[in-house]
């Protein structure tokens, strides 16, 4: 039987709180079960195990950082649009480290086929990235460039791996002017005899 006051998504919602605390490898269900003050069989009633929490919590991290690149990309398009999708991501990324780190880890495609956060992900990336003129498979690699891009400035800059005296903010924002002029001149695959 369900602990009165528990349920997935007050698990969810504290495991989120404990990865940005503490770190995403450092959620575990004894941990929670601890912040609870219950047994670890407690939360059974709520997750199957530790994967199933985590994938959980992984998409729980999405719903918020796409909620937050939506609202920052919502009526712009182009280098604005790239910008603003590429501050919220950062910001989502320094601010909640440990959720950030759920965002990063691989999701059985089936999930992420219906979750609706994953597809509103999908659809505001690539809508985005159309702006520019692309399509597959064009999409996909794009979506890779800036993927890349964005978490390892984001893992190096979290880690303090930026030490020349050169400012973190105006480095990004040269980043983002080179990826835009990526995208803008994006070389087309060609078919062989092209």
């Amino acid at each position: 039987m369900a602990r009165a006051g528990l349920s997935a998504e007050r698990v969810v919602a504290a495991a989120a709180e404990l990865a940005d605390e503490a770190g995403f490898e450092q959620v575990t269900l004894s941990a929670l079960a601890r912040r609870f003050g219950v047994k670890d069989a407690s939360l059974y009633s709520h997750v199957r195990n530790l994967e199933d929490l985590r994938t959980r919590l992984a998409l729980y991290a999405g719903g918020e950082l796409i909620d937050r690149i939506a609202a920052a990309v919502a009526g712009r398009a182009g280098k604005d649009a790239l910008a603003a999708f590429a501050g919220a991501y950062r910001g989502y990324a320094l601010e909640h480290p440990g959720r950030y780190a759920a965002t990063q880890i691989r999701i059985d495609q089936s999930l992420i086929a219906g979750s609706p956060a994953m597809l509103r992900t999908a659809r505001i990336t690539y809508g985005m990235l159309r702006g520019y003129g692309l399509a597959e498979p064009d999409l996909t690699d794009a979506v890779r460039l800036l993927r890349s891009t964005f978490h390892g400035y984001c893992a190096l800059e979290s880690a303090g791996g930026f030490g020349a005296e050169r400012d973190v903010q105006v480095s990004w924002d040269r980043a983002i002017e080179a990826l835009h002029l990526a995208l803008t001149h994006w070389p087309r695959e060609t078919t062989n005899g092209d």
